[in-house]
């Protein structure tokens, strides 16, 4: 919705209540970059309400994680101007500014006001669309899990717990402990605090397996609303950190020896005329639609394996016995396959992809697993038998590293028709670009093993 004269009365009823009886200071126009990283400007309230519109390069999405620029697979290189349009179903608070201050992410299109097909947002409605067409409509829900560290402020140093109240560090092995989490109480109460400013509402928190490794879990909803969620938790737990005089961080794997971070989604599918779960038939057993589903993500998972773990640590997640996925399995309540079915009834039977790492981009990630999914369901593909046991026991099925994820999806013309081809060729210029940095660094182990030795 443009912001014009009256906007302030179509803000959300949280944003509402945020602003009673205050001046709105500043607002932050966002989008997120193929990282997840907010990118955009802040600006003067009274001037946001005065336009329609704002302007960024549409090179921002061509921009690495170290802040270097990949080459244009899709364009030259001249960083046209794209139009950023509100959504100002999307405004909240961002309550830890020293003003009163709004954040609304934006919607990125072309001068001719197509949307841009590489932008990360874009991308799921992308998705979302297909599902439309079909008379269909995914519900998801996605778990959050995220380490507290203690301040790094070295690159060389490793990453440690952070100290607790009780003047000891975090430990780890301690999964659901209630004293793990009252350790840094005041980092969760500020969580909590920030998300009722922002309208959010949290299902459970708790402690997972890591030293300092908590878990949040949101309510099921809507893919956009949900990612957008995400987005906006990252940037509210970071801050949170900081106010308590430690760091958040989404990495895969950011402590050697612990379990990694991983961005469960739970999925189901409901039809836009009855709103039934499609998963579940009139006597509430499955379906072959759920079968299907779950066919979709067995063949598929492999081709978008490099948006759900987008980065060289996120491989470093997938190791046997870590509570983490290194196989595309499906079980009914069995955490050791990659695709678990949860114990449910028949109105919320859902599919958990466990594959996706916390430092995927949400709007990506999300939309890779429905993409899955959806052609599943298309293609009226069959899963294997379901696995009983320790999955563990199985064959690792997953890319070992980021170049061959890349090279993965690059070769499923299914996957880069469902995702749009002009995104996966600037999402796959922006990883090569990335790995190739990465390549040019000399690691510890390196310098310990082989200097003297080979």
């Amino acid at each position: 919705m443009p912001p014009k004269q009256d906007w302030k009365d179509k803000l959300p009823e949280a944003a509402q209540d945020y602003l009673a009886e205050r001046r709105l200071d500043e607002v932050e126009c966002i989008v997120s970059d193929i990282a997840g990283v907010a990118r955009g400007k802040a600006m003067p309230a009274s001037k946001f309400a005065r336009q329609e519109s704002f302007f960024l390069p549409n090179s921002i999405f061509l921009q690495t994680i170290t802040g270097e620029w990949a080459d244009n697979p899709v364009g030259d290189f001249t960083e046209p101007d794209m139009v950023l349009v509100p959504d100002m179903s999307t405004a909240v608070a961002a309550p830890w500014t020293a003003d009163w201050t709004l954040q609304v992410i934006h919607d990125a299109q072309d001068q001719a006001g197509n949307p841009v097909p590489y932008a990360p947002r874009n991308v799921l409605k992308r998705v979302l669309a297909l599902y439309e067409a079909e008379g269909w409509r995914p519900i998801i829900s996605p778990e959050m899990e995220f380490f507290l560290v203690a301040r790094n402020t070295d690159p060389n140093q490793p990453i440690i717990p952070p100290m607790g109240r009780t003047g000891r560090r975090a430990a780890a092995k301690q999964a659901y402990s209630m004293s793990a989490v009252d350790e840094y109480g005041k980092v969760i109460d500020d969580i909590y605090d920030f998300a009722e400013a922002q309208g959010f509402e949290i299902d459970g928190i708790l402690q997972e397996g890591g030293a300092g490794q908590i878990e949040i879990n949101l309510n099921h909803g809507d893919p956009v609303r949900l990612a957008d969620e995400v987005f906006y938790f990252k940037r509210l737990i970071r801050e949170a950190a900081l106010r308590q005089d430690c760091f958040a961080t989404f990495m895969a794997k950011p402590i050697e020896g612990e379990p990694g971070s991983a961005m469960h989604i739970h999925h189901s599918v409901v039809d836009t005329k009855t709103g039934k779960n499609i998963f579940s038939d009139k006597n509430g057993d499955e379906t072959p639609a759920f079968l299907h589903f779950i066919g979709g993500m067995q063949r598929h998972l492999p081709a978008v394996i490099a948006l759900l773990a987008p980065y060289v640590n996120s491989y470093r997640r997938y190791v046997k016995d870590f509570a983490a996925p290194i196989n595309l399995e499906w079980g009914r309540d069995n955490r050791t396959t990659g695709i678990r079915v949860p114990i449910s009834g028949p109105e919320s039977r859902r599919v958990e992809n466990r594959l996706a790492g916390m430092d995927c981009n949400p709007y990506l990630g999300i939309a890779a697993s429905l993409a899955c999914g959806y052609l599943g369901l298309k293609e009226k593909l069959d899963p294997r038998p379901e696995c009983t046991g320790d999955a563990y026991l199985g064959i690792d099925e997953l890319p070992t590293n980021l170049g061959d994820a890349l090279d993965t999806m690059m070769a499923s013309e299914p996957m880069r028709e469902t995702l749009g081809p002009d995104f996966c060729a600037v999402y796959e210029s922006v990883k090569r670009n990335e790995y190739k940095e990465f390549l040019q660094v000399i690691s510890p182990w390196e310098r310990e093993h082989l200097l003297l030795n080979v």
